[in-house]
Order: structure tokens, then C-alpha cells, then sequence
């Protein structure tokens, strides 16, 4: 048992401990009241001043943050994967994706994607490999030999070789198949070297000749067996088998009316396609009738992309996520003059005309980017010279000389010469940019005293005009392409409606000039050409057969980012296509 002493003491010592807790509770309290509750008061005498001091820290933590993400873009970037759906909206109507009677924008299109050529342009606008692995030309320049990558496939499986690429130019050959490419591939023996090898042997040497092999071709073993005067009635045609990036899927259309008729084609990247497999999972092609139908699907997110205007339209102008594409395709903005009748057979008109023209001007009001065309050749081409550029822009000096030459001003100010009026008609197409071209050269060459009747007409039309030289002046676009060799719009072979092509416009004819095109495209060695076609630059200087304005452009719009779409020159609008595998819409980011 516990003795009473025992308890006492261990009593005393609870009293005392309970009075140090309470002792140390109270110097507690006395502190918090000292160092914290007592100086609470005076925080709130300071508060703005730790107001600034928080805002400093919150605009500092921002800051930081803010340039973490500036930052991320040098060190991260987004990169394009596979996958995503992409369409494509065009003004025209879908009728064949044959590649050897496709003339229409819509039809082209369709051919590029389903169907590959020999040749392609990468995106400098150079001749490259498609199908082909590599040309050459032989020392004459008259046998060109092109060998194919191995492996090459068509979409249903089976191999492509040498003998699908005979089939295809001698079907383009054979009169019975009536394709509007018969004429440029005339006078041309193909022959099949090996399975992976075919040789083109000319009646003549043609440095231009490679370009000419970018066309598709078509699988032998199932055409084959169709007579070529039927091969335009073949269902391959709307259901075609081909080698291109993407594969066909379906054709739908929808519309009762020419005007709400719409079809709709869509596509599936082809996996074994000679330049790769296509990113997107899925491509579309939807042909419109009607612009106004056209817009509101874009608006509406239907389609991604608008092809076919002439100009931006105004209802989408300032419209968020708008990407505006003007691709100059190697093209020239011309107008030709007719040279073999009426006032304009006059040298001395059309030196004045030219002269009279405020071409500079009329490139500042287009309202867009685009390149001067100032004689027969593009800016930059092989055997352009700015010394054989048109008469510059000098209306006191185009006066004179229509004085000069006995074009005398009336009193309505317009000229005249023995009792004939100097007036033209001026043909073109009647779009927006026409309509202010011709309203500006009628202005200038009025101020000159020339009376000049603007003609506009609707395409159906004004393409009967064009073919059949119905006109005194004509504002026209001519294809160049990359190389130089424009022989048929100058050559006075095509001034004839007997012609080939009668595409000599201008009805130009000169033997210096024609001399030296020959020359110039029958030699291969760069500066030989250049000097070969000297002569004809001098000539149509001299001559003044057409006044050139400007290149013209392919106007692209989209409402998404395009991965592989870049500003560049094309030959074509339908080149775009030229490397759609690598169109892609989804991105990731990914650090450097």
C-alpha cells in the first residue's frame, strides 16, 4: 500500500505542475498578444504596401508563365501526322477521271488523284520522278529513255511496267480514241525497252519533251480489251482502278436542277502510291454548280477548301480562320492583236498601243499580288531578257508616232487616215477582272485617240471566239509552263485555221521569228537556247503583235491549316495536287 506521505508528495507535485502549464499558457497568450494580435493593426496601416508586393508576385507568376508558352515555339513545333478528313469544293461538273480525256477543272482534278504520270513538279516547280525513276536523252536528242521505280503497283494489285506506259501514249495516239492530247503526241515512237524501261524516239530533237510526260497513265490489263473508239463509254471512267495518291470510294450526286446538281467523290489514301502514302484518311471532291451553294457550304463547314473564283468572294472577306492562297501559275495575261486585218495590221498602231498603255497601273488596281509579263517570256525563264521587253509606257511618244504614220486627231479626238477611223473591237471573258482590265486599256488608249469597243462574253462564247480568231484584239491567257518553248503561239505555222492548234493568236508571222523558235527548241544545251532565241525576242519586240499585262493567278481558299500547301508557282491549277500526300490537317507538338 501507498503511505500517506507518498500521496502528499505526489499531490504537491500535480499542483505544481499544473501551475507551470498555466504559467507557460499565460506567457503564451502574452506573446500572441505582443507579437501578432498587437500588431495586427499596424499590418493594416501598411496594406497597400503589401497589396503592391502580392500584385508585384501575381504579375511575376504571370509573366513567367506567359513566357514559358512565347518561349515554347523555339523549341517546339508543330508537326503533321497522318489522319483527318479533308474536302475540296470546285465550281464545274464531273464527267470522266479518265487522264486522257479529262479537260475540265473538276475532271483534272479527279485524274490527279487517282492516276499518276511518268513526271511530276516538286514544290520548286522542278521536273521530278513520279512513277519514273529516272530519263535521259540520248546525244541527238531525238530518242528520250525513261526507266520505271520498281515495285510500282496498280490500286487492284497488279503490277505496273513498262507496257501499261505503251499503252497509254499509243491509245493517246490512235485516232479512234479521239483524245484531245492526239495531236502533241504525233510523230512519237514508243516502244517498251524491258519491263521497267520505254524509250520515246522523236522524228525530231524537243529539249521541252520530258515536260510532256506528267500526264497519267492508264492500266493496260484492264483497258486492254476495249476497242479505243469505245473507251470513252467505259464505266472505268466513273469507277476507275489508277495508280494515283488516293484511291476512289463513291460518286454521289445530289440536285435536281443543272443549278443545285452537285456530286460528291471521295477518296482513300492508296498505301503502295509511288510517292508515299497520303496522310489524310480521307479526301473529297465535291463539284458545284452554283457559287452562291458553294459559299454557304463553306461558311457552314461542309468543305474546307474553295476552288474555281476568279476573286475572293466579298461575303467571306474578313472571315476568321480565312487562309487566301494566289498562286501565279507560268501563264501570260496577253492581249493580241490581229495582224492580218483592218487598222491593226498597222506596225506602227500597235507599237503605239503598247506604248499607250499604262500596264503598271493596271497591275497596281487588281487588287492582288502578281507577276509583270512584258514580253513573249516569264520573268526568270530560260532566255528572258529585259532588253527584249515591250515598248514601255510613253503616250506623249504613242501619239507621235500615230501621227507620224498619218493617224491624225479628229475634233471628237479620236484618229483617222484616209477617212478610216481608228477604232478595234476588243474581245474577253466576262469576269471581274476582265471587265476592269479592258475598262482601264480603253481608257488609256482613248487618251491616245484610239476608239476602242470592249466586247465581254460568257465562256461558252468567248471560247468559239478564241477558236475561231473572231476578234480584232483579244485579252487572253496563254500556258507557258516551265520551259521556254512557246513555238506554238508565235510560230506562223499555227497562224492558219488550217493549223494544228491555231493558237498563233496574233496571227504573227515572221521568218526571223520563226527561224529561231525552231532553233531554240531543237537544242538542248541551256545557252545555246538562249542564244537561239535572241532573234525572236528582237523580232516581236520590234513587231509588237500583243502588249503583255501580268501572269495570272490560282486563287486558293481554306478554313483549316493545310499541312503541304505552300506558295509557289504553278503550270496549272490542278498542280496543287502535284504532292497531296503530303497534305495533312492534324498536327502535334513536338519539342526540337
Amino acid at each position: 500500500m501507498v503511505s500517506q506521505t507518498t500521496k502528499l508528495r505526489l499531490r504537491r507535485r500535480m499542483r505544481r505542475g499544473r501551475r507551470q502549464v498555466e504559467d507557460i499558457g499565460a506567457q503564451a497568450t502574452d506573446k500572441i498578444d505582443q507579437h501578432i494580435i498587437n500588431r495586427l493593426s499596424r499590418l493594416i496601416k501598411v496594406r497597400r504596401f503589401i497589396a503592391v508586393w502580392v500584385g508585384l508576385l501575381v504579375l511575376l507568376t504571370v509573366c513567367v508563365v506567359y513566357q514559358t508558352m512565347s518561349l515554347s515555339s523555339y523549341f517546339q513545333t508543330l508537326r503533321p501526322v497522318s489522319g483527318g478528313e479533308y474536302t475540296e469544293g470546285i465550281l464545274g461538273d464531273f464527267t470522266t477521271a479518265n487522264p486522257i480525256y479529262a479537260t475540265s477543272s473538276v475532271d483534272e482534278a479527279i485524274s490527279r488523284l487517282t492516276f499518276a504520270g511518268l513526271l511530276t513538279y516538286n514544290t520548286q516547280n522542278q521536273l521530278v520522278g513520279n512513277l519514273a525513276q529516272s530519263w535521259s536523252v540520248n546525244s541527238s536528242g531525238e530518242v528520250y529513255t525513261v526507266k520505271l521505280k520498281p515495285g510500282l503497283t496498280w490500286q487492284d494489285g497488279q503490277p505496273l511496267t513498262a507496257a501499261d506506259v505503251v499503252y497509254t501514249y499509243k491509245t493517246i495516239q490512235n485516232p479512234d480514241a479521239q483524245s484531245p492530247l492526239n495531236q502533241a503526241w504525233q510523230n512519237v515512237t514508243v516502244t517498251e525497252v524491258n519491263p521497267l524501261t520505254v524509250s520515246f524516239s522523236l522524228s525530231n530533237p524537243l529539249a521541252s519533251f520530258p515536260y510532256s510526260l506528267t500526264n497519267g497513265i492508264l492500266p493496260e490489263h484492264i483497258l486492254a480489251s476495249t476497242p479505243a473508239a469505245a473507251l470513252r463509254l467505259l464505266k472505268f471512267n466513273t469507277d476507275p482502278i489508277g495508280c494515283g495518291p488516293f484511291v476512289w470510294q463513291s460518286l454521289s450526286v445530289a440536285g435536281d436542277t443543272p443549278q443545285t446538281r452537285q456530286e460528291q467523290i471521295a477518296f482513300t489514301p492508296f498505301s503502295h502510291y509511288a510517292l508515299g502514302k497520303p496522310k489524310l484518311d480521307q479526301l473529297t471532291i465535291r463539284a458545284f454548280h452554283d457559287q452562291t451553294t458553294m459559299i454557304s457550304a463553306f461558311k457552314q463547314g461542309e468543305i474546307n477548301a474553295l476552288a474555281g473564283f476568279d476573286n475572293l468572294p466579298g461575303s467571306l472577306a474578313g472571315r476568321e480562320n480565312l487562309k487566301v492562297y494566289n498562286f501565279p501559275l507560268t501563264a501570260a495575261n496577253m492581249v493580241f492583236f490581229r495582224t492580218t486585218d483592218g487598222v491593226l495590221a498597222d506596225t506602227a498602231v500597235r507599237q503605239a498601243l503598247v506604248m499607250g498603255a499604262n500596264t503598271d497601273a493596271i497591275i497596281n488596281g487588281l487588287g492582288y499580288p502578281v507577276i509583270p509579263v512584258r514580253e513573249p517570256l516569264l520573268i526568270g525563264q530560260l532566255a528572258y531578257s529585259s532588253s527584249a521587253a515591250q515598248l514601255a509606257y510613253n503616250p506623249a511618244l504613242a501619239g507621235q508616232t500615230l501621227q507620224s504614220n498619218g493617224w491624225t486627231t479628229s475634233a471628237s479626238g479620236i484618229r483617222y487616215k484616209s477617212g478610216q477611223q481608228l477604232t478595234f473591237s476588243l474581245y474577253a471573258l466576262d469576269n471581274q477582272d476582265s471587265r476592269y482590265v479592258t475598262a482601264a486599256l480603253q481608257k488609256d488608249w482613248r487618251t491616245i485617240g484610239v476608239n476602242v469597243k470592249v466586247v465581254l462574253q460568257a465562256a461558252d462564247a468567248f471560247q468559239s471566239t478564241v477558236a475561231y480568231h473572231g476578234y480584232d484584239a483579244l485579252l487572253y491567257s496563254i500556258s507557258i509552263g516551265v520551259d521556254p518553248d512557246v513555238y506554238v503561239y508565235w510560230n506562223s505555222t499555227e497562224a492558219s485555221a488550217s493549223s494544228a492548234y491555231f493558237t498563233n493568236y496574233s496571227e504573227y508571222q515572221s521568218a526571223t521569228a520563226d527561224s529561231s523558235l525552231e532553233a531554240g527548241r531543237t537544242r538542248l544545251d541551256p545557252a545555246l537556247r538562249v542564244v537561239k532565241y535572241g532573234p525572236f525576242l528582237s523580232s516581236w519586240q520590234q513587231a509588237a503583235p500583243a502588249l503583255g499585262l501580268y501572269q495570272p493567278r490560282f486563287l486558293y481558299i481554306t478554313n483549316v491549316t493545310v499541312g503541304g500547301i505552300y506558295q509557289r508557282t504553278l503550270n496549272d491549277p490542278n498542280d496543287l495536287f502535284d504532292n497531296v500526300q503530303n497534305w495533312a490537317v492534324k498536327f502535334v507538338k513536338v519539342t526540337d
